[in-house]
């Protein structure tokens, strides 16, 4: 039987991990895949630039249209990264219909109905394992280990950079600039790190997940973003004096009133396996109806992480390029025309528990003005804790945890609370869950 010819679209961090484990790998993977892989050529930038994996019997084009387009190609594997020039390339490579593997994650939380659409009339399979967690599978465990359960919720830490920093902020007590840096030293966070810091990538991963879980289709713009940029040290001791780590979490829950989806930062409680999850590494906790809880932990990028899960999506891919489009696993866990438009909750209609820190006057009578406004609205005050004065000798920190609450009822008793006198505008909101896996 031929040889599988493979293109693979880009020869950075992942797609040199790619070719340099399908080279070490290379008689196991072909055992698992039933046929024998072949990398016909890859498509660079820079011809001449050093890599790390060794190309010296790898034919290089700086066109990666010719290879797309060249007959002799059956895969393309998309490792460019980016919207414009991966969807193009990923829309002729359907064209001429050619299956295809990517670990793109913006492409498909942004375009993956439009493009999966084209893939079914087409005939050919887009897998995408690799957008998210990195070596994790967490992809194939939702769409098929899974399959006999309703999902409840899922939550992940599942972008590095974050978790990085903010495990750096607590253990080394730095602010977030100084983490930052070092995340940046570590080749951790880019030169420009907003894509991960402002929580971009992974409302991305978070959009694909929830897509499978709960057979919606695809919907970036509507997940709830919130970064880690304006978190203050401060915050990140006062909730570990309460018990509580903090973490940066994507979190989708479906409910009665519809389907929330958010990224931001969040308080755990410290015996919470997620919150247990520190550096660069990422986990998926899945609450579903028949297996209860589990959790998913592993390193969520790097090269040779990512090339696991994009290597294994070649693999299903090989196994399956003969067995009819209709009888594959469907790209978002049901058949396209069984996936429900489920009501994306807004943001003032999520609920949770949440952390609050306040700048308030040392004077009889402040408080009670908070409880008040609280109160009035019915949120439930947990836990309360007022701090000695620390940046002025009349105001006092004063940090409260409410019961869950709907957000936007919450918002109305801080907007009340602004106004009231003897209370700094500024006051710190942060969502807290209890998500105890036991």
């Amino acid at each position: 039987m031929e040889p599988v010819n493979i293109a693979i679209l880009g020869l950075g961090t992942v797609g040199s991990g790619t070719y340099r484990v399908l080279q070490r790998n290379h008689n196991e993977i072909s055992r698992r895949a039933g046929r024998d892989l072949k990398v016909y050529g890859a498509a660079v930038q820079h011809l001449n630039k050093k890599r790390d994996c060794d190309i010296s019997h790898l034919k290089l084009t700086t066109d990666p249209f010719s290879l797309v387009e060249d007959p002799e190609v059956d895969i393309v594997v998309e490792l460019i990264g980016g919207c414009t020039l991966a969807k193009a390339l990923i829309l002729k490579a359907i064209e001429y219909k050619k299956h295809i593997v990517t670990a793109n994650k913006a492409l498909i939380a942004e375009h993956g109905n439009e493009i999966f659409s084209l893939a079914e009339a087409q005939g050919v399979t887009v897998a995408f394992e690799g957008a998210v967690a990195g070596g994790i599978p967490i992809i194939k465990t939702i769409r098929e280990g899974l399959g006999a359960n309703r999902i409840n919720w899922l939550a992940g830490i599942i972008n590095g950079t974050c978790n990085y920093i903010l495990t750096q902020m607590r253990d080394q007590k730095w602010n977030f600039n100084t983490a930052l840096q070092s995340a940046q030293e570590k080749g951790y966070a880019e030169s420009d790190p907003s894509f991960d810091i402002e929580g971009m990538d992974a409302a991305h991963k978070l959009a694909i997940l929830a897509s499978i879980a709960f057979g919606i289709p695809l919907q970036y713009s509507k997940v709830i973003r919130e970064g880690i940029c304006n978190l203050d040290p401060i915050d990140i001791y006062y909730a570990s004096q309460l018990g509580y780590d903090i973490k940066h979490l994507g979190l989708a829950k479906r409910t009665d009133a519809g389907v929330e989806l958010r990224v931001h930062p969040t308080l755990l409680p410290k015996n919470c396996l997620l919150a247990q999850v520190n550096g660069v590494m990422n986990a998926v906790a899945i609450h579903a109806n028949a297996v209860g809880p589990t959790l998913y932990y592993g390193a969520g990028a790097g090269g040779d992480a990512t090339a696991s899960s994009v290597i294994a999506d070649l693999v299903d891919v090989i196994r399956n390029m003969n067995i009819p489009a209709h009888m594959k696993v469907p790209y978002l866990a049901f058949q396209t025309k069984l996936l429900e438009n489920l009501v994306i909750m807004p943001k003032e209609d999520i609920f949770s528990a949440y952390y609050l820190r306040l700048s308030a006057k040392d004077e009889p009578g402040i408080l009670a003005k908070v409880t008040q406004a609280l109160g009035k609205r019915h949120i439930s005050i947990k836990t309360i804790m007022q701090q000695p004065a620390e940046f002025s000798h009349d105001k006092v920190p004063v940090i409260i945890i409410t019961h869950p609450v709907k957000e936007g009822l919450l918002r109305a008793a801080l907007d009340e609370i602004r106004v009231c006198g003897g209370i700094d505008n500024n006051i710190v909101t942060l969502r807290l869950e209890n998500l105890i896996l036991d």
